[in-house]
């Protein structure tokens, strides 16, 4: 398993808002639902139904959202990243987060479906010939499941705490930096996580941890 160095290439910072809009956060889990559809139309899939002759039918699924199955096929018998898979990767990853900062009330911006905004992530692209090992993808998956089972758990207290999170601001008008910080920690190290083993941009194994 490989090591960690001090700086992992992966990361993630939220700009902490020096005061929270208490109306955008009561009404929060409604006025995302449009751009939540927008983030779920490129990263689900679709399922389409004609009829064949007035009683046969046929099933095709479109699948959109991040590539992954081809950037491991790369990966194993290239050796090769394409940059614009890794681009198109990186810049949906950016705008799910953007979406799930706003769920988390971590920001009151409406998220963009193409600017930073204050939601900024570090994702290096990979030098595969000697950053990447061809096999590694197809163990990764089995690598990472102690993380999974971890933020398993700590996806509990990520609810509880921006429920305690969503109170406090309807009170003061401020989001508490311990939850802010606790929040925003889970969200890195997810992505970390994700990043490792579905995007494949590091053979790094991932840090149990919230911060940088």
């Amino acid at each position: 398993m490989p090591e960690n160095n001090d700086v992992y290439p992966v990361g993630l910072s939220v700009d902490y808002p020096e005061r929270s809009d208490r109306l955008s956060v009561f009404f929060r889990i409604i006025i995302i639902i449009p751009i939540a559809i927008i983030l779920s139309l490129l990263v689900g899939e679709r399922e389409t139904q004609e009829i064949v002759e007035g009683h046969a039918h046929y099933k095709e699924i479109v699948r959109v959202g991040f590539v992954v199955v081809a950037v491991l096929l790369m990966i194993l018998f290239r050796g090769k990243y394409p940059r614009w898979w890794f681009d198109w990767n990186k810049q949906l990853t950016a705008f799910s987060l953007r979406v799930m900062s706003y769920l988390f009330l971590l920001r009151d911006e409406y998220p963009s479906t193409d600017e930073e905004q204050a939601v900024h992530i570090k994702m290096e692209y990979p030098d595969v010939e000697n950053d990447l090992t061809r096999w590694m993808p197809l163990v990764k998956w089995f690598l990472v499941i102690p993380h999974v089972l971890v933020l398993g758990l700590l996806s509990i207290l990520l609810v509880v705490a921006v429920f305690f999170a969503w109170v406090a601001i309807l009170f003061t008008g401020n989001y508490p930096r311990g939850l802010f910080d606790f929040v925003l920690g889970l969200l890195r190290w997810g992505l970390r996580v994700f990043a490792y083993s579905v995007l494949m941009v590091t053979d790094k194994y991932p840090p149990f941890s919230l911060y940088e």
